[in-house]
Order: structure tokens, then sequence, then C-alpha cells
């Protein structure tokens, strides 16, 4: 009987491996490589770049989380919506653009990770001790390998 039960839970393990995750644990590079702001509503920061206040449509997230599901083969739509929001990978007050191409499904539990990197990029940018090329690199560093975060927050923090 115990050899049975091990062999239900192999193939339940396997099976779950084989289907990936539910959810992106990242911005996918083709679906969502990031966009600057080129409709600024303002222009900010000791380096002057272009801001664009936040504007995303009800329905446009729900066409990024259909396209993930459907283009990625993740689980989205059948998951609980309030555990996602919709993250703009370059952060807008690092001057991202609410397109299509800068927005994508990130999960709590991903975004309990890295939304504490961008206040301090943003402070940083601020305070002109960070310009917006190196900001940038630095999110993406964060938002593409999750375990790259403490790293970045070190060298926020020495900033």
């Amino acid at each position: 009987m115990k050899s049975l039960l091990s062999l239900v839970l192999m193939l339940v393990s396997s099976s779950l491996l084989a289907f990936g995750p539910q959810f992106p644990v990242g911005p996918n590079q083709k679906l969502t490589p990031g966009k600057l702001c080129d409709k600024p509503t303002a222009h900010r920061y000791p380096e002057q770049i272009a801001y664009c206040e936040r504007d995303v449509s009800y329905e446009t997230k729900e066409i990024l989380i259909k396209n993930y599901d459907q283009k990625l083969g993740f689980q989205i739509e059948s998951m609980d919506r309030a555990e996602f929001k919709i993250d703009h990978f370059i952060p807008l007050c690092a001057g991202g653009s609410n397109d299509t191409v800068n927005l994508w499904p990130q999960h709590k539990s991903v975004y309990e990770i890295t939304d504490p990197v961008e206040p301090l990029i943003c402070e940083k940018m601020l305070n002109g001790r960070l310009k917006q090329a190196d900001a940038i690199n630095l999110i993406m560093k964060a938002k593409l390998n999750l375990s790259q975060v403490p790293a970045v927050m070190k060298v926020l923090n020495s900033l």
C-alpha cells in the first residue's frame, strides 16, 4: 500500500511540474519588454524624465491576463483576481508607460518581494542619486530574477 501511495504522489508531482506554474514570477520579455512614457503629463526629478499618469483600463487588464494565459500557458483567469495586480514593468515613477508592452499580471507572492524596490528607486532618482537608465537596469534585474532583489536593495541603500 505504501508503494502505491508513493507512486501516486510521484505521478501527481510530475504532473504539476509538467504543467508548470499557474502564474508568471516575472514579466515575459516577449509580451512585456518594457516601455518608457511617450505621452507625458509632467517631467520629474533633476533629470527631467517624462512622467505618465496611471491610466490602465479594466478591459486592458483583462486582455493582459488573457494574453499571458493563452500565449504562455498560465492559469491566471481561473485564480482569485484579488491575488493579482497589473504591474508596470518600468514603474511610472521611473518614467514607465501605460502601454501594454510595459504591463503584466503580477501575483501577490511576487509583488510582496518586488514592491519595496520601486519607491526606493524613485526616492533615489528624486534626490539625484540615481539616473533613469541605472534605475531601469536595477528594476529589470529585480523583476526578472527575484533572487536578485536583496542585491538590488543593497545597491539602492548604499546610494
